[in-house]
């Protein structure tokens, strides 16, 4: 749904975010925390293992997140606009 109005590297980093996430979650569970390693030397690898940084806090019931109403207009923006093509622009370095 998002592929075609979004770059290229952000729907990378949305569809590959559950297997950099588990950077942080799974080796409790007895799956490799490495799996991303994979995709390493992907144009996006770096963006995707920091924005599962920077996203592995919301996690916490603590965080002091603003509400979702905040993040509304952002949303409309990005379906407001021409989609792309499927394959979309160039990944961004």
């Amino acid at each position: 749904m998002l592929q075609p109005y979004v770059s290229r590297t952000t729907h990378w980093i949305i569809k590959q975010h559950s297997i950099f996430a588990g950077y942080y979650f799974f080796h409790p569970t007895g799956r490799d925390r490495n799996m991303r390693e994979q995709f390493r030397g992907h144009p996006a690898f770096d963006a995707t293992a920091e924005f599962c940084e920077w996203d592995q806090a919301a996690f916490d019931p603590d965080y002091d997140t603003l509400p979702l109403e905040v993040f509304e207009p952002m949303v409309r923006r990005v379906f407001a606009r021409a989609p792309w093509s499927v394959q979309g622009p160039p990944l961004q370095e």
